[in-house]
C-alpha cells in the first residue's frame, strides 16, 4: 500500500512540474556560431517569473552551438527548451519564418523574436508580453528610438547607419514607426496567422521591415516598448553590407507593394474567440 502511495505521490509531482513549465508564450533565438551566448541566454529566460519557451534555430554551427543545446535539453529543461537544426547558414528571414511556423503549429499565443548575444536584454520580455497580453497591442516592438538613441557600445558609425535607416524607412513608406529594423518583438498568434509567410520574401536586415510594414498594412496594432541596446560582447557580429544592401532597395519595394498590394485584414479578436470556442 506505502508504494502505491509513493507512486502517486511521484506522478503528482510530475505532473506538478509540468504544470510549471507550461507557456503561452515562445522565445525563437536564431543562431550561427553561438557557443558563447547559447546556455547563458537560456538560462536568463529560463529565470524569469514568468515562464516562458525557447526555440533555437541553429544554422549548423561549425562551433557547437546545437551541441550545447541539446545537452540543456537533456539534462534540464527538456519541457521548454526546443531546437530546429539546419544545414548551412539560410538567412535570418528564413530561420524565423520556421520558428513561426513552428510556434503556430504548436500552439503558443505569443511568439518572441530575440537575439543570442544578450543585445536584446531578457528582463524585457515580459514588458513586450504585457504589451500584447494586458495592453491590447498585437506587436510590441523593443525599440531603440521611441524615446531618443538607446544603444550601448555601438560604433558611432553604426548608431547612425541604424537610426537613419529608420529615418529613410519612414520616409519612404510613410511607416510611422520610430525603429523599423528593431529584431526584439512579441507577436500575437493571429498576427502570423494572418500574414502569408510564404509570401514574405527578404532573408537579412529587411526582413524586419518588411513583417513590419505587413503588419501595419493588415491593420494590427502596434506598439513600441522603450528598450535599451547593448552591443554584444562575445561572438562575432553577423551584419555585413549585404544585408543593408536588401534593406534600401527593399524599401522601395515595399513602398510599391504599399499602393498595389491588397493585405488581409485580421478577424476581429471577439469573432476569432468565437470561432475557437
Amino acid at each position: 500500500m506505502r508504494s502505491g502511495r509513493f507512486v502517486l505521490s511521484l506522478q503528482h509531482k510530475d505532473n506538478d512540474r509540468l504544470d510549471m513549465n507550461k507557456s503561452d508564450s515562445i522565445v525563437i533565438i536564431p543562431t550561427y556560431n553561438e557557443r558563447e551566448n547559447i546556455e547563458k541566454i537560456t538560462r536568463a529566460v529560463f529565470a524569469l517569473e514568468k515562464c516562458f519557451h525557447i526555440l533555437v534555430i541553429d544554422d549548423g554551427s561549425p562551433d557547437g552551438t546545437a551541441a550545447i543545446v541539446k545537452g540543456l535539453m537533456q539534462d534540464e529543461f527538456a519541457d521548454r527548451l526546443f531546437l530546429l537544426e539546419r544545414k548551412g547558414k539560410q538567412g535570418l528571414g528564413t530561420a524565423y519564418i520556421a520558428g513561426f511556423k513552428w510556434g503556430l503549429a504548436h500552439g503558443y499565443d505569443y511568439i518572441f523574436e530575440m537575439d543570442a548575444d544578450f543585445s536584446h536584454a531578457p528582463s524585457d520580455l515580459p514588458r513586450l508580453y504585457s504589451a500584447c497580453a494586458d495592453d491590447g497591442y498585437d506587436l510590441a516592438i523593443g525599440s531603440r528610438y521611441v524615446s531618443g538613441v538607446n544603444v550601448v557600445n555601438w560604433p558611432m558609425g553604426r548608431v547612425l547607419m541604424s537610426y537613419f535607416a529608420s529615418k529613410y524607412v519612414r520616409f519612404v513608406t510613410g511607416f510611422q514607426v520610430h525603429d523599423t529594423t528593431a529584431g526584439f518583438k512579441c507577436y500575437k498568434r493571429r498576427v502570423l496567422e494572418t500574414i502569408d509567410l510564404d509570401a514574405i520574401r527578404f532573408k537579412g536586415y529587411a526582413f524586419q521591415i518588411e513583417m513590419k510594414f505587413t503588419a501595419y498594412k493588415c491593420g494590427f496594432k502596434i506598439k513600441e516598448v522603450p528598450v535599451i541596446f547593448v552591443n554584444r560582447v562575445e561572438g562575432v557580429s553577423k551584419m555585413n553590407s549585404g544585408i543593408f544592401g536588401e534593406a534600401f532597395f527593399g524599401v522601395m519595394r515595399l513602398r510599391w507593394d504599399g499602393w498595389f498590394r491588397k493585405y488581409p485584414k485580421p478577424v476581429d479578436e471577439k469573432t476569432e474567440q468565437t470561432l475557437t470556442n
